[in-house]
């Protein structure tokens, strides 16, 4: 009775230390020996493959058109011309160094990715706003594949990019949902920031790693050793990141920005003196000087409790210090906090009060009618003596201006609006020289620069272990820190990040060549030699080809992590050339090709369906980079509503890779076909059969537009069959065309030809 209850009953068996430690993907990535091979091999993995099939025989090697057919639909997600069959079914190799050469390749690769680490161009959550300069972390990724960048410096370009000149790429850390919804509750806020936090940790861990770190937050690991206490030091790594957009820095970064940071001092002096002459007067929209004897600061706070109107506005504020330095800017590390920022709005920002930008569009707003609060933290004690704020100094708008407000230094007042005289409506303003307005327009030229969803950095907060993963619940301080139990080194806490990215990268670490050279293999064959691609531990799959996978890994290494080397060493082997036909004893002893006996077809994903009919109905866009096109209708909702467009034209047809990811909201059309929405990670895809699938490849207005498209474009059934399959149709199938096409016509025989296996299929 006792065993049959047990056996009702899931218990957890904690893994022994020992067992844990000696786990195969926790070793050292070492050389192994070459095996001997009776078959014929085009490389070394055709060695190790062969070695393990246990007495079957590998597939004979595809035809030629086949194979380039198939280089083109894996490799680069779209089908080849009849033209490019021909000029590259003779040399082979010539095909793969055109393939790896192509820009297509690394619109293909990072597709893959972007699965990967979660990507996608919405916040999520209820609001489910857009991030309008995320693309830009898309286009990195699809450069970097291009370029063939070495694969550690593509490491710590991503998780440190700000420190080695690639800021862009630090939209990986942030490329998670994030709830923009705040509340006063501190026990929400915590949750909030902690759940932030933690998809900065489980995604790195996951995706460089391929450990599941995650599981750590609340006790120390089930089954990997990995501490409760590293989780928490992987967390002080990101302690400094918070969600949001920041300023790409050019090349003359640092020499504009001290000549910004000169002129705003001249701009400071000219409004004191405008100001001078009337010390009291009445507040204004412009611009407004507060004066008071020098006082060491480390937080000024500007609270305001009544507006002329609504929420209430500030554009920019300033804090001086008696040697003229406005030590408010987050160029001079301050970091801004507010009662409550306005929602959904890509103007009024937290950021925008202390950026040194002027004006309206560059302001911060309260989310509460005539009152709120907005506080500059500075990196270290200022001498203060002069506080400058403005509701828009470009004079546009003289709207939610605060009336009623006071300043606090370190929560001691210093500054009220009863310092002054009653607001009045409609004072005309003392005129301002002709080189105030010249010296604004020099500053904004100075400071423009282009916008990035890659995460704002402020002073990071302590990190404590969290008794239960509770954020109420503090224990004993954490420093940055690794894994210590799996591959332990010491981490600096000058540049966390930086150092968390070089251990990562490091060539001894066991994990990282190991992960990435898997993630390549997945997508060529369809399954990795470790068929859990982000779980390299205790509870994921044993490696199928475990001597293949160590030498693909230190063939990585030694060759400077360039990825492009596997590609070509996966493309021209034999294992990859083989056909797809199946064979009766292999499928008895090996349904899965587990082993590799061929090469096993399946149906390609959802990008690579659509990006091949829009190339054989002739009207595919191959521009690249920038802001990607909606497959959804606009609509500016509080709570964003997004509808599947159902009329489609040449802003639509670009590449899948460049639609905007919307979380929780697939295509329209080609969500059906598997796609995830960037909520969380897809290390890897399910390929499902629906009915929902069939309707829309065969019904949807997309379908039948690219099927008129695509008869537009040819003369016969003959020529439009070439053009889909690359392959010139049987006499049977010739005759079925025929008679097809004129009973239904050759737009509804295109239409056939979309729907076909030997379409959507790569055999």
């Amino acid at each position: 009775m006792i065993h049959r209850l047990a056996a009702l009953l899931w218990v957890w068996v904690p893994v022994s230390a020992a067992a844990a430690e000696s786990h195969w993907a926790f070793q050292p990535v070492t050389r192994v020996r070459e095996p001997r091979v009776t078959h014929q091999t085009r490389n070394l993995i055709d060695a190790f493959v062969q070695a393990r099939l246990n007495g079957l025989e590998p597939a004979r090697e595809a035809d030629a058109v086949a194979l380039v057919r198939r280089v083109y639909l894996v490799a680069l997600g779209l089908p080849p011309t009849p033209e490019e069959v021909k000029a590259h079914s003779i040399n082979y190799e010539r095909l793969v160094d055109h393939v790896l050469a192509s820009p297509r390749f690394g619109e293909r690769w990072a597709r893959h990715w972007l699965d990967v680490v979660r990507f996608a161009e919405t916040h999520g959550f209820e609001m489910n706003q857009p991030r309008p300069n995320a693309w830009r972390y898309r286009d990195y990724v699809i450069r970097a594949f291009n370029e063939d960048k070495p694969y550690d410096q593509f490491i710590r370009e991503q998780l440190a990019g700000d420190a080695v000149g690639e800021d862009t790429a630090t939209g990986f850390i942030v490329g998670g949902p994030w709830d923009q919804v705040k509340s006063p509750d501190v026990v929400l806020t915590a949750n909030q920031r902690a759940d932030e936090l933690h998809d900065m940790i489980g995604t790195t861990s996951s995706a460089f790693l391929g450990l599941t770190v995650g599981c750590a937050r609340c006790h120390d690991h089930k089954f990997d050793p990995i501490p409760q206490n590293d989780y928490y030091a992987m967390k002080a790594c990101f302690a400094e990141v918070q969600h949001g957009e920041r300023r790409l820095k050019s090349a003359d970064y640092e020499a504009r920005t001290a000549e910004a940071d000169k002129l705003r001092v001249q701009l400071s002096e000219l409004d004191e003196q405008l100001a001078e002459d009337e010390p009291h007067a009445p507040v204004n929209a412009r611009l407004n000087v507060e004066k008071f004897p020098p006082i060491a600061a480390r937080k000024v706070r500007f609270s305001v409790h009544n507006t002329t109107a609504l929420e209430p506005c500030i554009d920019e504020l300033e804090i001086w210090t008696a040697d003229r330095r406005n030590v408010a800017l987050a160029s001079a590390g301050a970091v801004a906090r507010a009662s409550s920022v306005y929602p959904n709005s890509d103007i009024h920002r937290l950021e925008h009060i202390n950026d040194g930008k002027y004006g309206n569009s560059w302001s911060w707003i309260s989310a509460e009618t005539t009152r709120g609060w907005v506080e500059i933290e500075f990196p270290r004690v200022e001498t203060i003596s002069k506080i400058l704020w403005g509701r828009d100094r470009e004079e546009k708008f003289k709207d939610r201006l605060a009336t009623n407000y006071e300043i606090t230094v370190d929560g001691n007042v210093i500054v009220t609006s009863t310092n002054r005289e009653p607001y009045k409506a409609n004072v005309p303003l003392k005129q301002p020289p002709p080189e105030r307005k010249k010296l604004q327009q020099k500053i904004s030229e100075l400071t423009a620069a282009p916008m990035v969803y890659a995460g704002s950095l402020a002073k990071p907060e302590p990190t404590y272990r969290l008794h239960r993963g509770d954020p109420m619940l503090k224990r004993e301080m954490i420093e940055p820190g690794v894994l210590s139990q799996i591959f332990p080194r010491h981490c600096s806490t000058d540049n966390r990040r930086l150092t968390l990215a070089d251990w990562i990268a490091d060539p001894k670490n066991p994990l990282t060549a190991r992960v990435i050279v898997n993630r390549i293999w997945h997508y060529y064959f369809g399954q990795g030699l470790v068929n859990t691609p982000s779980d390299f531990g205790i509870n994921g799959a044993r490696p199928t080809h475990p001597e293949l996978l160590d030498w693909l890994a230190s063939e990585l290494v030694s060759n400077g992590w360039k990825l492009k080397h596997i590609h070509r060493l996966i493309l021209t082997s034999h294992t990859f050339r083989q056909s797809s036909a199946a064979n009766e004893r292999a499928l008895s002893l090996d349904a899965g090709n587990a082993l590799l006996w061929r090469f096993a077809p399946r149906r390609l994903e959802a990008e690579a369906i659509r990006d091949s009919i829009l190339a054989v109905s002739g009207v595919l866009d191959l521009r690249q980079g920038g802001p990607g096109w909606s497959p959804f209708e606009p609509n500016d909702n509080y709570v964003r509503v997004y509808n599947p467009k159902l009329e489609f034209g040449p802003a639509e047809w670009r590449r899948m890779v460049y639609a905007t990811i919307v979380r929780q909201r697939p295509d329209g059309v080609f969500g059906a076909f598997d796609c995830p929405d960037g909520g969380q990670i897809a290390p890897k895809r399910t390929s499902s059969t629906t009915p929902l699938q069939a309707l829309n490849l065969l019904n949807s207005r997309f379908i039948v537009q690219q099927a008129e498209l695509f008869a537009k474009r040819v003369r016969s059934g003959k020529e439009a069959f070439e053009l889909a399959f690359d392959r010139a149709p049987t006499p049977a199938e010739f005759a079925a065309a025929e008679e097809f096409i004129r009973d239904h016509g050759l737009a509804l025989f295109c239409r056939a030809l979309f729907n076909a296996n030997e379409f959507v299929y790569v055999f």
